[in-house]
């Protein structure tokens, strides 16, 4: 019985340090904002990156996600003659959750996990130590840059996104046989439902969720250990909990803005 609670009690106190730890790293991010014109050009490098890898992917998922939802709330909405409310209905499931939710996914696998390769690598291959001789703060030299970047392009990707799928889902109810509403139509559903409240609690969510993946990825990859194995375990390690904390944020933010 005394080992059970006392493995209970390491795991809680595992916890409570991980968790001091990002607040800490999060703290001397923050504080190191204040040298991010001195590394304008490694921010920007970083912004280049978020788009490059993203926007195509982020093109097709979103587009596919806004035909999916017309089709599918237009197939029902149909039985009852209510079709022409699908806009506001695909703008809304866009701007508060879908969008901001699935972007997010999208950026921490695809842009998040490498980042915490890369600066594991640099872990592992004694590069950090390097930096910290050349007194070269590692956290306002890798990890500020990526914060800043994140919290800049993570929104915009996002808000890229509600629109690319909000015009797939304009396409599908015009152009389905058994959904057929007019262009203006779903516009001015649309145009209805995106209320400044809407698009505000879907923008804060983008900034909170860009800040989570950005923390997290420069987290694990600081603590890389144990050599090329370590590297893949850290990767996969970020994506998970960036996933985890993408949804658990989301549910709280939605519980406070509702």
């Amino acid at each position: 019985m005394s080992g059970v609670i006392e493995k209970i009690g390491k795991k809680i106190l595992d916890f409570l340090q991980t968790v001091g730890e990002f607040m800490t790293l999060l703290v001397e991010i923050l504080f190191s904002v204040r040298e991010a014109p001195r590394n304008l050009p490694a921010i920007l490098q970083q912004m280049a990156i978020f788009g490059y890898e993203t926007v195509p992917i982020a093109t097709v998922m979103a587009f596919f996600v806004g035909m999916v939802l017309a089709l599918q709330t237009g197939a029902e909405l149909y039985k009852y003659g209510g079709q022409n409310i699908i806009g506001a209905i695909v703008g809304h499931s866009m701007v508060r959750e879908l969008g901001p939710v699935m972007t997010s996914f999208l950026v921490a696998g695809q842009v998040g996990s490498a980042m915490a390769a890369e600066i594991g690598v640099m872990k592992v291959y004694e590069e950090i130590d390097a930096l910290k001789t050349l007194d070269i703060d590692p956290v306002r030299y890798l990890a500020m840059p990526r914060f800043l970047a994140s919290i800049i392009c993570v929104p915009v990707l996002i808000v890229y996104a509600d629109v690319v799928g909000m015009l797939g889902g304009a396409m599908i109810s015009h152009l389905h046989p058994k959904i057929f509403i007019s262009y203006s139509t779903y516009y001015d559903s649309l145009k209805t439902a995106l209320t400044f409240h809407e698009v505000g609690t879907g923008m804060v969510k983008a900034f909170v969720f860009g800040g989570t993946i950005a923390l997290v990825s420069c987290y694990i990859g600081f603590r890389t250990t144990g050599g090329a194995r370590g590297i893949g375990v850290s990767t996969t390690r970020s994506v998970v909990l960036s996933f985890m904390l993408i949804l658990a944020l989301d549910y709280f933010l939605t519980r406070l803005m509702m």
